[in-house]
């Protein structure tokens, strides 16, 4: 099924670790499949709010929060690949603060 669903996700990069650390994710966040850019700030892949399919990030007090709207076989590939990417480069495991992972 091709439906398209909101997702969320919190992750625990933390917003109070070092500019060396948020570095590296910049250049993952541009390695990822669909990489659009930064406006205002804002990551975003595959489009914008106004567009059908996209993701978007931001930082926040409960970690590194992504929102999508894609359908879930879509979002559940990108995200891991994120998990994943990100825990090669950032030398810590990451992943959802809920499931354990601080």
């Amino acid at each position: 099924m091709n439906r398209l669903t909101s997702h969320n996700c919190n992750l625990n990069i933390w917003d109070h670790l070092p500019d060396a650390v948020w570095d590296k994710v910049s250049d993952l966040y541009q390695s990822m499949p669909g990489w659009r850019g930064f406006t205002d700030g804002i990551p975003y892949w595959f489009g914008k709010e106004e567009d059908e399919v996209y993701i978007t990030a931001s930082v926040e007090p409960s970690g590194l929060s992504f929102y999508a709207q894609m359908n879930q076989d879509d979002w559940l590939l990108w995200i891991e690949t994120f998990k994943s990417e990100a825990t090669k480069v950032l030398g810590f495991d990451v992943g959802e603060p809920e499931d354990g992972f601080i």
